[in-house]
C-alpha cells in the first residue's frame, strides 16, 4: 500500500552537483520520520541525513555544508540536494519514510524504503 521511489541517481563528476527525489505514494495519512541513507560498496548502510517533526534535520558530518534535505509534504516527497560531491560520495543511496497508511479502515504502520538509486563520483 505504499511505496518509495527514488530518481535522480546518475554519474557526476567531482565537484559537480545531483538532486535525488523520493516520492511516497499509497493511502497516506501521515508521515512522521523521513531520511536518507547509503551504502557504499563492501560497506554497511550509514546515515546521510533524517528529519522529523520532533527533532528537525540532523545530517551526518560527512555532508554537512554539502548536502541539503529539503521536504514538499503537499507531494509527500522529499530531495536531496548534493553538492561538491566527491568521489567517497559513491554508493547506492536509499530513502526511508516512517509512514502512517489506511488500511481497510484503520491506519497501519510501516518502516518503508525505496529500493535505492545509484550515485557514482568519478572523473
Amino acid at each position: 500500500q505504499v511505496q518509495l521511489v527514488e530518481s535522480g541517481g546518475g554519474l557526476v563528476q567531482p565537484g559537480g552537483s545531483l538532486r535525488l527525489s523520493c516520492a511516497v505514494s499509497g493511502s497516506i495519512f501521515s508521515i512522521n520520520h523521513m531520511g536518507w541513507y547509503r551504502q557504499a560498496p563492501g560497506k554497511e548502510r550509514e546515515l546521510v541525513v533524517s528529519d522529523n517533526r520532533n527533532s528537525g534535520t540532523n545530517y551526518a558530518d560527512f555532508v554537512k555544508g554539502r548536502f541539503t534535505f529539503s521536504r514538499d509534504n503537499a507531494k509527500n516527497t522529499v530531495y536531496l540536494q548534493m553538492n561538491s560531491l566527491k568521489p567517497e560520495d559513491t554508493a547506492v543511496y536509499y530513502c526511508n519514510a516512517e509512514v502512517y497508511f489506511r488500511d481497510s479502515g484503520k491506519v497501519d504502520y510501516l518502516d518503508a524504503w525505496g529500493k535505492g538509486i545509484l550515485v557514482t563520483v568519478s572523473s
